[in-house]
């Protein structure tokens, strides 16, 4: 009997989880932006819609697969064993919503009122690509725990991406300010800051053109799972 209902089983959660990775991987990497037409601002509002819908639907399938699989783990001891390792490496892998004491990270463009300061250019006024990976990159070496941008959970291997003065990431579009919120030590996560080379930079423009750039303390935070694509093409899992 056990064995009838494991091949029944199969097939469906296989084809559950094979829509549900074509949808996550279809929502991370989103539409190509600059495809026909010239109305920008239309494809991204389309494309967010898009993606914010597809996002949705992998989340419904997400939990069809882990209910399956609750299911089927109650009279297989073998995928009940793979379970509870894969609730065990959840919170490393960023597929759990973890909560804990935090530091934020607010990044604006400056307020020049459409004038530029005289030695510089419209590019020194605004947030970039790297000043965005610059704070992550120097959060993570400073040992946070989770993060998120724009309240979306990001993992180690997150892009972050601009288009012209807007930020994409994960298939949805924002525009400044870009806050970034770090699960840690805030005492550790602000050194961390201070001590970065290519924080520091980006400080001086603080003080040279008026860029923005707030640290704050807003105590314990709950960061939602991470519901992007993990596809590593490098990785060892250790046994």
């Amino acid at each position: 009997m056990k064995s009838r209902i494991w091949s029944a089983a199969v097939p469906v959660v296989a084809a559950l989880a094979g829509l549900l990775f074509a949808t996550s991987a279809g929502a991370a990497r989103g539409s190509d932006l600059r495809a026909g037409g010239t109305d920008l601002p239309g494809l991204i509002r389309s494309d967010t819609r898009t993606v914010e819908g597809k996002a949705a639907q992998a989340q419904a399938l997400r939990r069809q697969v882990d209910g399956l699989t609750a299911q089927l783990a109650a009279s297989d001891p073998e995928l009940a064993q793979e379970s509870a390792r894969s609730a065990r490496l959840a919170p490393l892998a960023g597929t759990e919503a973890v909560t804990g004491l935090s530091l934020r990270v607010e990044l604006s463009d400056a307020g020049t009122g459409g004038r530029i300061p005289e030695g510089y250019t419209v590019d020194d006024v605004v947030v970039h690509q790297q000043d965005v990976q610059a704070v992550v990159n120097a959060l993570w070496a400073a040992g946070a725990e989770a993060m998120t941008i724009q309240d979306q959970r990001v993992i180690a291997t997150s892009a972050v991406r601009c288009v012209g003065n807007t930020l994409i990431l994960q298939g949805r579009v924002y525009s400044p300010p870009y806050v970034i919120t770090a699960l840690g030590d805030p005492v550790t996560l602000r050194a961390g800051l201070d001590g970065d080379r290519a924080v520091s930079v980006y400080r001086e423009y603080v003080d040279l053109v008026g860029l923005g750039y707030r640290v704050s303390e807003p105590g314990e935070v709950t960061m939602p799972a991470f519901t992007g694509e993990v596809n590593p093409r490098f990785a060892r899992v250790d046994r």
